[in-house]
């Protein structure tokens, strides 16, 4: 397992900067650099609107006595889109906006409940009710 984390993390680096050097030679240095900041500040505009809209949705749910199920997902992706958005980097702005956008954000849904079912079914999720 931490082999193949040390893979991935390598491999995202050097894709990312295969991208900002790509985009450095296709737009030049400065309106790279723009962009980056540009992606970053619309990302996390878009991070406090969804999660406070998630947040207002758990709590409507909890008042009503009826369980988070999936906006409890939404709420994990959007936390998960806004790490992404705060990595610097075209690929992780990409993901990060992906899952942070409503629209996309059912991508990672079926994916985040395949792993919490299969989790489930081993044993290694455990749900506690008082």
């Amino acid at each position: 397992m931490k082999n193949r984390m040390a893979i991935l993390f390598i491999l995202g680096v050097v894709i990312e900067a295969a991208a900002f050097a790509w985009l450095i030679e296709y737009f030049g240095f400065f309106k790279t650099l723009i962009l980056a900041l540009a992606t970053t500040v619309i990302g996390i505009a878009m991070v406090q609107f969804e999660g406070r809209k998630a947040m207002n949705d758990l709590k409507l749910l909890a008042e009503s006595g009826q369980p988070p199920g999936r906006k409890l997902v939404d709420g994990v992706c959007i936390m998960a889109g806004g790490a992404f958005l705060i990595a610097p980097g075209f690929i992780t702005d990409l993901i990060g906006i992906t899952m942070v956008f409503p629209l996309t954000r059912p991508l990672y849904h079926r994916a985040a409940m395949r792993w919490i079912e299969k989790r489930m079914k081993n044993g290694n999720i455990t749900f506690y009710r008082r």
